[in-house]
């Protein structure tokens, strides 16, 4: 009979070990730099569906945001953020704001909030992605608010990291850094490789 327990626990262990591997695979997998980026299926806060693998043809944008995450005012207290937003839509690059927040966490907003929020910032993203229950964000496996992915018009995974390469809350730090996803995004429509195309994400952590 202890052999029987022993036996029932060990394949138990084996199993739930074997789960976590190919879950942490899966993730891996989907966030992989010269990859196919990982498809998905969400609603906007204007209640339009978004399939990233309708975007094929065209480059793509993910931003994961929190409005009330201070390295988040910086970029959009700055007017940063939506600069970006408004040269690359502009250029045709689709551009997806993602909030990953769960129900009552730092940064979870309605729909119409997300929306006052674009208003109000003046800012420019093709659609704002509610993402309430994760699901996105850890296919992305998205660590911070921002973290920024970039998808070129084959549908592959070309950059992901931060915004720029100084991590601070502070908007003056801004001219200093190098600013990788204009830089990324500039090369990408020059037919150029992306030289820093993974980089050190840095902000609050997203709020699952």
């Amino acid at each position: 009979m202890q052999r029987q327990i022993l036996s029932r626990h060990t394949f138990r262990t084996i199993l739930l070990l074997s789960c976590l591997i190919i879950a942490t695979s899966i993730a891996n997998a989907a966030v992989t730099v010269g990859k196919p980026a990982a498809d998905f299926t969400a609603v906007d806060s204007n209640g339009k569906q978004h399939i990233l693998s309708q975007y094929k043809g065209k480059t793509v944008v993910l931003e994961w945001t929190n409005h009330d995450c201070p390295y988040v005012r910086k970029h959009y207290g700055s007017n940063n953020m939506q600069s970006l937003q408004k040269e690359a839509t502009d250029a045709g690059i689709v551009w997806l704001s993602i909030i990953s927040s769960a129900t009552g966490k730092q940064g979870h907003v309605s729909a119409s909030q997300a929306n006052e929020l674009t208003q109000s910032r003046n800012a420019y993203p093709t659609a704002v992605i509610l993402d309430e229950k994760g699901d996105i964000g850890r296919l992305y496996a998205a660590k911070t608010t921002p973290h920024m992915y970039i998808i070129d018009k084959t549908g592959k995974l070309v950059y992901m990291g931060g915004i720029d390469s100084i991590p601070s809350s502070n908007p003056a730090d801004i001219p200093a850094a190098s600013p990788y996803i204009k830089t990324a995004l500039k090369s990408l429509a020059e037919g150029k490789p992306i030289t820093d195309n993974v980089t050190r994400p840095y902000g609050c952590s997203v709020k699952y």
